[in-house]
């Protein structure tokens, strides 16, 4: 290793691994803030990527370089290695330390394609916010925008269009596709063109993340993951968001099947469909939430209800009011609790309305 003088100094990136006072000594000793392993490696590189803050600023603070390629190729740099990670503190760190917040790595890939491709919103948000372009295209010349509506993340599409990104048409065609698509069988086929159709153990996993859910599929080997890929299931929110900032008007049933599709009305999928319905406070919307409450599936009731509970709200009255409390009072008598409890808290909402 390059890490400076010997004569007992503990080696930088051992200190990496044990704590900052560490790394201070170290520093102290005269190893040098620029030092990397027999493979090219930086210590700033490896503790980008490791998710060491404090370790990071002590090395910036004492001159390494943001921008200095790492590895064997110098294909590596620290800020993509910590967007790669999801380490929102520490691209913060690299980029206030002067990293170029569109720099490439190998292979054509910038920090914000990794936390676009990855669904990382924060690492995202702080990217863009130090100058980074949205709409700098990845190694297949996609947009930012078109990636993160394949990752089905609701949250980083949201923040790639508060910042300006292009490719609208584009991005709603690739979450209109992925509609179409089964996510744990997409990522399934994946692997299986990566790794074959090998006697591979597969470990399913689903698990609730920024307003959706996040499914993994792992192949192992002896009980142990070797390979695995993951995606986000946001893409129906990601669609009507895209229709939304693109005057498309979805109809009503679409919305309604993007939302019941994951079957939870705290899913952004669900929210979305919701509050874009409320916005469009028409008849025609109307009659569709009380058809839908009207019907057997107390997951679409509850859908219905959501609807009507701020119908036309937008407007600054409440011009469903006198149709709609009747038939939510109704509902929240349903034996089934959600859409029962839906209705409770829908008809709170009109309790303060004139009238009633």
């Amino acid at each position: 290793m390059t890490n400076g003088p010997a004569g007992g100094a503990r080696s930088l990136f051992e200190a990496l691994y044990d704590d900052e006072n560490a790394v201070v000594q170290a520093l102290r000793a005269g190893a040098s803030a620029e030092s990397s392993d027999e493979e090219g490696t930086t210590a700033l590189y490896l503790a980008a990527v490791q998710d060491l803050p404090g370790a990071v600023r002590l090395l910036l603070a004492a001159g390494a370089d943001p921008n200095r390629a790492s590895g064997p190729e110098a294909g590596d740099q620290p800020l993509c290695g910590a967007a790669c990670g999801g380490h929102a503190e520490v691209v913060g760190a690299l980029l206030s330390a002067g990293a170029e917040p569109d720099l490439s790595e190998e292979f054509g890939f910038t920090a914000l394609r990794w936390a676009a491709g990855l669904g990382h919103a924060r690492v995202a948000e702080i990217l863009l916010a130090h100058g980074a372009d949205p709409d700098l295209p990845g190694p297949q010349g996609e947009a930012p925008l078109v990636v993160a509506a394949r990752r089905g993340s609701v949250h980083t599409v949201r923040t790639l269009l508060r910042h300006g990104a292009g490719g609208l048409s584009p991005a709603l065609e690739e979450a209109r596709r992925m509609l179409a698509l089964d996510v744990e069988q997409e990522l399934r086929d994946a692997l299986r063109r990566l790794y074959g159709d090998g006697d591979h153990e597969i470990a399913v996993r689903r698990a609730p993340v920024d307003g959706g859910v996040t499914v993994s599929v792992e192949l192992l080997r002896d009980g142990e993951p070797f390979a695995g890929q993951d995606l986000q299931t946001g893409h129906g929110a990601i669609a009507t968001l895209l229709e939304n900032e693109l005057g498309l008007r979805a109809p009503f049933e679409e919305l309604a099947v993007r939302a019941l599709r994951g079957g939870d009305p705290g899913l952004d999928n669900w929210l979305v469909a919701v509050g874009t319905l409320w916005l469009r406070g028409d008849e025609e919307t109307f009659q569709a939430a009380a058809a839908w409450t009207a019907g057997e599936d107390p997951l679409r009731q509850t859908f219905g209800v959501d609807v009507l509970a701020r119908l036309g709200f937008g407007t600054g009255g409440r011009p469903f009011a006198e149709r709609a409390v009747p038939l939510l009072r109704e509902l929240a008598r349903a034996a089934d609790p959600v859409p029962a409890g839906a209705a409770e808290r829908a008809l709170a909402g009109y309790e303060d309305t004139p009238g009633e």
